[in-house]
């Protein structure tokens, strides 16, 4: 058989993949603290028609290899983690960080801790901080926030800090929201819900304050929004498209040829 079919047959699977996360990040284009994927590509092994030689003391230069490329593989799906801009909501347990580093939520314990950059909080019915899957947002120590339910008012600082007015009309501090920073974001896995975990190639995670340690700054009443880009993605589309459609003609025109050697006997 032709290796040109086969080729066909690769560059089409790859280009099925990379219109499956141009998928996914459209359809996730709303969604708060996504980050957007990206594919890639890299040829596969080439096969030797005839090696390369060096010149000879006879007076003759040298010669370079000859090979032929079998076709192309997928190298990497990408998690691209730039920064997602800043949507003022004004609502005080909407949060955005400005920076690096993620929200850490797990149990009322400080354990199966997940991370996110979607800052959409709430308040349960005993005053715990929890994201909208009822995981606990997680201060220092790995404990939950937890603010007065007879709270006057609340407040969220730069540097985490959660205040609150008793009914008394004194300031108490109800905790301190802490962050975590890993040595590679692209290591991380994603879990669903907004949420990832660490990977083995991840490294482990760094927690600090915002602010402190190269950790961003939280920003209350504003969530960050997906970082992708639609006019991106539709250009990318359309890359993919094409793409897919000319390694289709490869494979189509492979066959013909292939028509034309079984109409030689008659």
């Amino acid at each position: 058989m032709l290796r040109s079919m086969y080729s066909g047959i690769s560059g089409m699977k790859n280009f099925q993949v990379k219109l499956d996360v141009i998928g996914n990040n459209i359809a996730n284009v709303n969604t708060y603290g996504f980050k957007k994927g990206r594919t890639t590509f890299n040829d596969l092994v080439s096969q030797q028609i005839a090696g390369a030689s060096a010149p000879t003391a006879g007076g003759r230069g040298g010669v370079n290899p000859m090979q032929v490329g079998l076709g192309s593989q997928l190298s990497t799906i990408d998690t691209v983690h730039t920064q997602g801009s800043l949507q003022t909501t004004g609502r005080p347990l909407d949060l955005g960080i400005s920076g690096d580093g993620f929200f850490r939520l797990g149990s009322n314990t400080g354990t199966d801790i997940s991370y996110t950059r979607a800052g959409n909080f709430y308040l349960d019915k005993s005053g715990s901080i929890v994201s909208s899957d009822g995981k606990y947002l997680l201060g220092g120590n790995n404990l939950p926030i937890v603010i007065d339910t007879n709270a006057k008012s609340f407040s969220v600082g730069a540097d985490g800090t959660v205040n609150y007015i008793d009914k008394d009309g004194a300031l108490v501090k109800a905790g301190q929201i802490q962050l975590a920073k890993f040595p590679n974001n692209e290591g991380l896995e994603k879990i669903g819900g907004n949420e990832y975990s660490k990977s083995t190639n991840s490294g482990e995670p760094v927690n600090s304050f915002p602010g402190d340690g190269g950790a961003g700054t939280l920003v209350a009443g504003a969530l960050e929004m997906s970082n992708v880009d639609l006019s991106e993605e539709f250009t990318e589309m359309i890359v993919a498209q094409r793409g897919f459609q000319a390694n289709t003609r490869i494979i189509t025109t492979s066959d013909e040829i292939l028509q034309e050697l079984v109409n030689l006997k008659r």
